[in-house]
């Protein structure tokens, strides 16, 4: 039977002064030790790179992306098979975000750019140069047409909850309306109080469902806090989504920190929220992926985050190593028969070299894509592994001046 006692969050260990802490997410498919960064699995795939390949690289969960899987191959399909798990062989823990990304991205053709300076001439009209607006927002929800095959579809609070809820992952995320910095403060104003109003709606319609499902297993429901830049905009957003109830009484069961921002603010933004947030309940923020990133979120009481970027990246040659980012498909490479890193211990600097790999994008073949995405998940998933240590261990400081340090050489290639 789905009760919401198959999903907890208990802290350990606490950063003196601030709001980050190490603790552990309980889930019916398993326990996830935080923080922790959770790889995205779009299309219930982590693109080039076997489920299994994840397990063993360390990944505690995934995350994959609900517009998507309800275009194809349908939540119905997810469901009939048993859950997001079984349908992609992933026994462990599963996100699935709201489709709220693809509404921004449809709407103003920005498609993978979330963070941006708020620079500028503000228009509530903006859309990206040569793109076509393919999503309508309105009080009830969202008209869109597929990037697929142009077909109409509707999108509502209620909507997003059953196809959620068919794709059966362990921690949903309320429908909400993402903005952009471009849009107005009026308009951030107007978007905050929809997304409040489509969370009350998105309660509403887990608890019926969570009724209604009870063969599958407890799905916990977390909030999504929009505001932008603006302070004011974000507390306020806390202090509303913390105070909602479901007519049964059902709050959420933790809270996701999204919309656009300047990556410069993050940190502040994040401690903003998590001044506002209640202590007990975790907090997903999402879309970020860069060494400097997760120490800024998570001194400042981020639990757990995902992005694309490192397996995005590695598949255009862009490899992750301690001192920074490098392209392995430059001439440099072509007869450098060492690992990626001799420090990393994942599967492809355990066996294979730069010039293998060099080699391998310059063929254009597909496990080029494959080898990368591996080391840059694994360095990914190691170094929020690492920080997490620190914090248990009491050396937090201590690791995040060594490994920024090394980070923020930003080297070109790295020395041989």
């Amino acid at each position: 039977m789905a009760v919401p006692a198959d999903f907890s969050f208990s802290i350990g260990t606490r950063l003196e002064g601030r709001h980050g802490r190490s603790g552990v997410l309980r889930t019916p498919h398993g326990s996830i030790s935080t923080p922790a960064f959770i790889p995205v699995g779009t299309k219930a795939t982590v693109k080039a790179v076997l489920p299994e390949t994840m397990r063993e690289i360390g990944a505690q969960a995934l995350l994959a992306n609900a517009y998507h899987l309800y275009l194809q191959p349908g939540s119905d399909i997810v469901d009939e098979a048993g859950g997001l798990s079984r349908f992609m062989n992933w026994p462990g823990p599963t996100f699935t975000d709201s489709g709220g990304f693809q509404v921004m991205s449809l709407g103003v053709g920005f498609k993978k750019v979330l963070a941006m300076e708020a620079v500028g001439v503000q228009s509530d009209e903006v859309i990206a140069k040569g793109k076509e607006r393919l999503a309508v927002v309105d009080d009830d929800g969202v008209t869109f047409r597929s990037h697929l095959d142009g077909a109409k579809h509707r999108f509502t609070p209620e909507v997003s909850m059953g196809i959620q809820h068919r794709l059966g992952a362990d921690i949903m995320f309320a429908f909400d309306e993402l903005t952009t910095l471009f849009n107005t403060r009026g308009y951030q104003e107007k978007s905050l109080a929809r997304t409040h109003e489509w969370a009350q709606r998105c309660i509403d319609e887990h608890e019926r469902l969570t009724v209604e499902r009870t063969h599958r297993p407890y799905q916990a429901l977390f909030a999504v806090i929009q505001g932008a830049q603006y302070e004011d905009l974000r507390r306020k957003a806390c202090r509303d989504l913390e105070s909602l109830r479901g007519s049964a009484g059902t709050g959420f069961d933790g809270y996701g920190i999204g919309g656009a921002l300047e990556k410069h603010n993050l940190g502040t933004i994040v401690g903003w929220c998590c001044d506002e947030l209640p202590e007990d309940k975790p907090r997903h923020l999402l879309g970020i992926s860069e060494p400097e990133d997760f120490f800024v979120a998570i001194e400042n009481g981020a639990d757990t985050f995902d992005c694309v970027n490192p397996s995005r990246v590695a598949r255009n040659a862009a490899i992750y190593v301690p001192e920074g980012r490098f392209n392995i498909n430059t001439s440099r490479f072509r007869r450098d028969f060492t690992p990626i890193d001799e420090t990393c211990d994942c599967y492809t600097c355990a066996h294979y070299t730069r010039a293998y790999i060099h080699h391998l994008f310059k063929a254009k073949e597909m496990l080029a894509a494959t080898l990368c995405t591996i080391h840059n998940e694994r360095f990914t998933i190691r170094l929020v592994d690492d920080i997490r240590a620190s914090i248990d261990g009491g050396y937090y400081d201590e690791f995040k001046a060594e490994a920024l340090g090394r980070w923020q050489g930003r080297i070109t290639t790295p020395t041989t």
